[in-house]
């Protein structure tokens, strides 16, 4: 048996005109997953990310602290929704940008709502698959990660595509799969044991990297 690594990106730039960008936590974050990674000696047998740019920014954090990581294979289809279409599929107004606690809580809400719609197939957001299109390019990803089955897979994606892996291990319903995505925490970790033809979930939302006082305020969701 093997193990495949599952991380949520590091910090974002939520509120920004460019979201697709790590912060200077971010970039903290994916450093420090790095280091802890090499401090137990981990090795890996591939690679695999999304082609978004916090993707490939986490990833080439983590290879400043782990060295020697084999090439990467980028696969679209680990890349999250888009959440303004999300969000526009539900609400037409002006959408205020996610500056304050209050705009924050808001957008979660509204983004709660248009999820679980898009998912259920009662509004086609604009420029998005449906979700059974979504569902289907993370399979597609799974299944390339099992031809490492009896070794170690890196798999550097965002909250709604590993969320929505572990509902098809699990056979959940979209408001356990978005509950789920929503409180994925910044670069956490997330396990599947790879059996040869399938994947079972064996731990989830992991920060033991950040499990120091050294990194108390480390600790981000958005």
């Amino acid at each position: 048996m093997g193990t495949l690594y599952l991380v949520r990106h590091g910090q974002a730039s939520l509120g920004a005109a460019d979201y697709d960008q790590l912060s200077e936590m971010g970039q903290r974050q994916s450093r420090r997953l790095g280091d802890y990674f090499a401090e137990r000696g981990m090795r890996f047998d591939a690679v695999i990310t999304g082609t978004l740019k916090r993707h490939r920014q986490t990833l080439a954090g983590i290879a400043a602290g782990l060295p020697g990581l084999p090439e990467s294979v980028a696969l679209p289809g680990l890349n999250e929704y888009d959440s303004v279409a999300v969000l526009r599929a539900v609400y037409p107004g002006q959408l205020e940008r996610p500056t304050t606690p209050e705009a924050i809580r808001e957008h979660f809400r509204l983004l709660r709502g248009g999820l679980l719609a898009w998912m259920e197939g009662r509004v086609a957001p604009e420029g998005m698959p449906t979700f059974k299109e979504f569902q289907a390019g993370i399979e597609a990803a799974l299944q390339q990660a099992l031809a490492y089955h009896e070794g170690k897979v890196l798999l550097v994606s965002s909250g709604g595509p590993i969320s929505t892996a572990a509902g098809l291990l699990l056979n959940l319903q979209p408001m356990a799969i978005i509950e789920l995505n929503l409180r994925l925490r910044n670069s956490a970790v997330s396990e599947f044991t790879a059996l040869p033809s399938r994947h079972v979930l064996l731990s989830w939302n992991s920060l033991a990297h950040l499990d120091h006082a050294d990194y108390a305020g480390w600790v981000t969701h958005a």
